[in-house]
This record gives C-alpha cells, sequence and structure tokens, in this order.
C-alpha cells in the first residue's frame, strides 16, 4: 500500500513543458525502429572555443577548486560579463553590485519572478513569447496577462494599445529582443518608447537578451538606451551565443536595488556556480567579434537550406530574420502549425515546432531549429521531396 500525496495546488497553475512531452514521443518512435530527424529544439550542436574548453579542465585538474562558492559570482566572472557588455553594447555596469550571475538565464526568470511577484500581482508576457515567463510567473502566484504580437506591427508590442488597458496592478512587463519565436528585432526607438511606458505605469521591464549575436551584425542591449536602467533588468546567457547551453550560465544585468532582491531568492536556492565553469566562462566572454562572425557564417549556411525545406512546405518567411531558429506562417491549407507540424512528423519523420506552443498569436506559424549539422538539413528535404519517412 502506497501513500496517497497531493500535488501543491500551484503545480495546477502550470502543464508539462512542452518539449519535455514531445521529447519522449520521438524517443518512443526511434526505440520503435523510425529514425526521426529533430529539428525542433535550439540547443547548440556546436563547441565552445577551445581556450574555453581547456579553462574549463585545467581549473578542474586543481583539487582546491571543487568547494562551494558565493552566490555573487567570482569578481573575475563579474568584470568579464561588465567587459563584455561595454565592449559589445556600449553599456556601463558596475561589477560589483549590478552584475548577479545565474546559473542559466531560464533559471533568472523564475528568481525574478519569485522574488517580485505574488497574489495581487499582475504580470505582462508576450503572445507568441518563451513559455517559460507564464509558467513562471503563475508559480509565483501573479495574474498572467498577455500582450499580443503580430507581423504587421514587426512583432513589437502596440504599446498605444497597452495603455488602454488596466495597467495599475502590473508589476513587470517582460520583453524578450531579438525575439523567440520570430527573430524579430526591436529598434532603439522603440526601446525609447518602452522607457518611456515603463515609467508612466511604475513597470518594471524585464528582457530575456540570450539571442542578439546570432545572425545580427548589430547587438543590442536595452540597457543602452539612456536611463533604461532605471526600469530594467536585463538577462543574458552563454547557452546560445557561445555554444554552451548545458554549462547552464548566464547573468541578470540592472541597478543593486532591482538585483537585491533576486539574489536573496537565488540565495536559498543554490550554493554558487562551480568554479571551473566559471573560470571557463571568462575566457569565452573574451571572443573577439571573429568568433561571431564565424558562427554566423555556418548558422547563414544553414538558414538557407532551412529556406528550402520551408518552400517545400509552401511556407512564408521573412528572410531578414535572426537567431537561431526560422519563423514561418504555414499555408492555408493547414488549420494551425500542429496541423503541419504532425503530417511532417508522421509521413516524414521530421519534427517541426509548431509555434502554437508559443501562445495563441504563434498557431499560424512553425519554427524550425538551426542546431544541427547541413547534412541533416539535407536529409530532412530529400525525405519532404520524396515523400519519404525516412525508414529504408
Amino acid at each position: 500500500m502506497s501513500l496517497q500525496i497531493t500535488a501543491a495546488s500551484r503545480l495546477n497553475s502550470v502543464e508539462e513543458y512542452y518539449f519535455s512531452k514531445k521529447l519522449k514521443q520521438i524517443a518512443a518512435l526511434k526505440e520503435s525502429g523510425v529514425p526521426i530527424i529533430n529539428l525542433g529544439i535550439g540547443s547548440p550542436d556546436l563547441a565552445p572555443s577551445t581556450e574555453t574548453i581547456a579553462a574549463l579542465t585545467e581549473s578542474a585538474a586543481n583539487p582546491s577548486n571543487h568547494a562551494y562558492q558565493g552566490y555573487q559570482g567570482i569578481p573575475a566572472l563579474r568584470e568579464a560579463f561588465a567587459a563584455f557588455y561595454a565592449r559589445n553594447y556600449g553599456v556601463t555596469v558596475n561589477p560589483a553590485s549590478e552584475i548577479l550571475p545565474l546559473i542559466g538565464s531560464k533559471e533568472g526568470i523564475m528568481h525574478i519572478a519569485m522574488a517580485y511577484l505574488e497574489k495581487g500581482d499582475v504580470t505582462l508576457i508576450p503572445n507568441p513569447g518563451y513559455p517559460t515567463y507564464s509558467a513562471a510567473c503563475s508559480l509565483a502566484g501573479a495574474t498572467v496577462e498577455s500582450y499580443e504580437l503580430s507581423a504587421s506591427n514587426g512583432w513589437l508590442p502596440d504599446l498605444k494599445a497597452l495603455e488602454k488597458r488596466d495597467l495599475s496592478k502590473v508589476k513587470i512587463m517582460w520583453v524578450n529582443y531579438p525575439h523567440m519565436p520570430t527573430g524579430a528585432q526591436a529598434t532603439k526607438e522603440f526601446f525609447m518608447e518602452l522607457h518611456d511606458f515603463a515609467l508612466r505605469h511604475s513597470i518594471l521591464l524585464v528582457n530575456d537578451n540570450p539571442y542578439s549575436f546570432i545572425l545580427n551584425e548589430q547587438p543590442l542591449s536595452m540597457l543602452s538606451i539612456p536611463g533604461m536602467q532605471d526600469v530594467a533588468i536585463e538577462l543574458n546567457s552563454l547557452s546560445k551565443s557561445h555554444n554552451m547551453a548545458g554549462w547552464r550560465i548566464g547573468a541578470a544585468f540592472g541597478k543593486a536595488e532591482f538585483l537585491a532582491p533576486v539574489l536573496k531568492f537565488k540565495s536559498n536556492m543554490d550554493s554558487g556556480m562551480f568554479l571551473p565553469l566559471q573560470q571557463a566562462a571568462v575566457k569565452a566572454l573574451s571572443a573577439d567579434a571573429d568568433w561571431f562572425a564565424n558562427q554566423n557564417r555556418i548558422y547563414r549556411s544553414r538558414q538557407k537550406l532551412v529556406f528550402e525545406l520551408l518552400d517545400l512546405l509552401d511556407c512564408v518567411y521573412d528572410p531578414a530574420q535572426s537567431g537561431m531558429f526560422v519563423w514561418a506562417k504555414i499555408p492555408a491549407t493547414f488549420d494551425s502549425g500542429y496541423a503541419l507540424s504532425d503530417k511532417i512528423l508522421d509521413e516524414n519523420a521530421v519534427f517541426i515546432t509548431p509555434g502554437g506552443i508559443f501562445g495563441t498569436q504563434g498557431d499560424g506559424y512553425v519554427r524550425i531549429s538551426l542546431c544541427a549539422q547541413e547534412s541533416v538539413f539535407s536529409q530532412a528535404i530529400a525525405r519532404i521531396k520524396n515523400h519519404s519517412n525516412g525508414i529504408s
């Protein structure tokens, strides 16, 4: 006889992450002999720099480097992040008080939500947008309200429309530019308008900024806008830009008074980041323009193949989009991106992400990851051309 233990009611506000469930289905299909090509998840398949890996292994070989670490990261890491922001974004932040290293920026989303939101608070999240924003805020007890993004407005929020709503209880507005899943970029002019909007309504902005170096010639930090540091926190990560997704290294940037509550929550959740990871991240953050240019040459070549694949599916896309995905509108012959995704999976053993997982505004779209070798994209194209399910 086993215990009947009821899960916390807060879990009723969220569901298992879509990719968690989908990966189980894909694994089951592979076990049954179906060779699935997974073009859905944005986990970089390229390696970090050799210097970064060398720094990790050298530090890990030192027996004195395996102890608990401080919650704010080593000074060298915070200084490296500060130098990175100054060099690449033209943003000055104090490494002693305005940078909080994180065990991945996804952790930061949860920490910020738990540090600032509670029952009675309202938070604004983008639709379409990263599902974790909604999940984290719901778990914190806040009321989640979405703001719609559309292609007609360049996938930017309509601030005038937002101001017609009751914003009196809104505490945080989440933004994400360059945007995932659409690849849209924000302009400095838009960020200036967003700053004024936040100031008028006493809303803390949180910009999630992990994609700014991928297929983007002009990386932009929201914190580069004059006065923005008075109303915003920015999250960034080495996961995408430096091919270090599994390393779980990110950071929050903002005024000390904004980061203090986040640190207070974080200090109760972990025991610091592994020192060799921090020292390797210092090396990674010294990457120059050539590093990013080389990554982008690879992604650009892959993107052309994804465009070819989408052309076969009669999808429409913006060739100027940035980031490590391609976002495309499905043909009118399909009711939703789910329908197209399921058809391609069933008939060709190729998985592409339905846009609806990112919100209702994504229902008519699909997303394809660039995180696969060119040969994989070519194989997927061949399967779709030949209507093959991949089983020879």
